[in-house]
């Protein structure tokens, strides 16, 4: 298990020696520093759990110090003084500081105090890991493991509003599994579940890093395109489209299953809203279907289409 790694700062040397013999005792990886500049250099190639750094320091003080940390560094501090009278534990912990320790330190002390505020960082670090995967889960779908449809028409709202401030093109794709009931009815719900988390695979793998794909509800997926010409999108689209056809699904050992998806395509119009571009794509994945489905079919107007 790593050793929690602790920097000292302090500008006697003997106190330096003291606290790091101490912080050795209990199996901490100690560093020292003589002044907040040094240990800041210090920190450029080194990361540390706990920063312990005295009030009065040669340049920068130990206030200004601790401010900083906590703003631009991942480590809790614990200042230490000999001027009990003049700082309290408040002034500290309202410039950031985890703790205040008065000298003389014992080692006892110093190790309890360490233990504290070790604890409350991975209470903390769990809670955020926490808070950071009950976010996810509000905007994930699931089964797919792509983004659900609510965050879809959040993420779009957000891609329109980008779109009409840097004059940016965005496109819109729709795609709708092919007679995806029949193949329900044919193999089964679960079979129907793994033909959904395939599609999914295979959409994500099609796509950049700036890219999004969403689940839409029940076997419909949409994929915002930012910065993309519908030109482009179509091209994206057919790659997709493509690579769901060519493989076959694991269901059935004695025989190769297909898919296939109809896409429609269509790209934003400035000043319209983030709705009738969701419309337009949607008729053009109804078009798609109506041609003979496994196809992508763009729109870009309300009154004519290619594909």
């Amino acid at each position: 298990m790593a050793k929690e790694k602790i920097l000292l700062v302090d500008d006697e040397e003997t106190v330096r020696e003291v606290l790091a013999k101490l912080l050795a005792h209990y199996g901490y990886v100690a560093s020292t520093a003589a002044s907040a500049e040094e240990a800041l250099e210090i920190m450029k190639t080194s990361q540390f759990d706990v920063v312990i750094c005295d009030i009065v320091l040669p340049g920068m003080d130990g206030i200004l110090f601790t401010e900083f940390l906590v703003r631009n560094y991942d480590a809790d501090v614990i200042v230490i003084t000999g001027y009990s009278s003049d700082y309290s534990y408040e002034d500290v912990v309202l410039k950031g500081a985890s703790d205040i320790l008065f000298k003389p330190i014992q080692g006892n002390e110093l190790n309890l105090r360490i233990m504290r505020v070790l604890k409350e960082r991975r209470i903390d670090r769990e809670r955020i890991k926490l808070m950071d995967q009950l976010k996810n889960l509000s905007i994930t779908d699931e089964l797919t493991r792509l983004f659900n449809s609510r965050h879809f028409y959040r993420q779009m709202e957000l891609e329109v509003d980008r779109s009409r401030r840097y004059d940016h093109p965005l496109s819109l794709l729709l795609l709708d599994i092919d007679k995806f009931k029949d193949y329900n009815d044919t193999f089964g719900h679960l079979a129907g579940d793994k033909t959904l988390h395939f599609v999914a695979q295979n959409i994500m793998q099609g796509l950049r890093k700036m890219d999004s794909a969403y689940r839409f509800g029940g076997e419909e997926f949409t994929v915002i395109l930012p910065e993309t010409v519908g030109s482009n999108a179509e091209k994206v689209a057919e790659r997709i489209r493509a690579a769901i056809q060519g493989k076959a699904l694991p269901i059935k050992a004695d025989r190769p299953v297909h898919v296939t998806v109809s896409i429609g395509n269509t790209q934003y119009r400035p000043g319209e809203k983030p709705s009738t571009l969701i419309q337009r794509s949607d008729k053009a994945m109804y078009l798609a279907k109506q041609n003979g489905r496994n196809r992508v079919i763009s729109v870009y107007d309300a009154d004519s289409s290619s594909g």
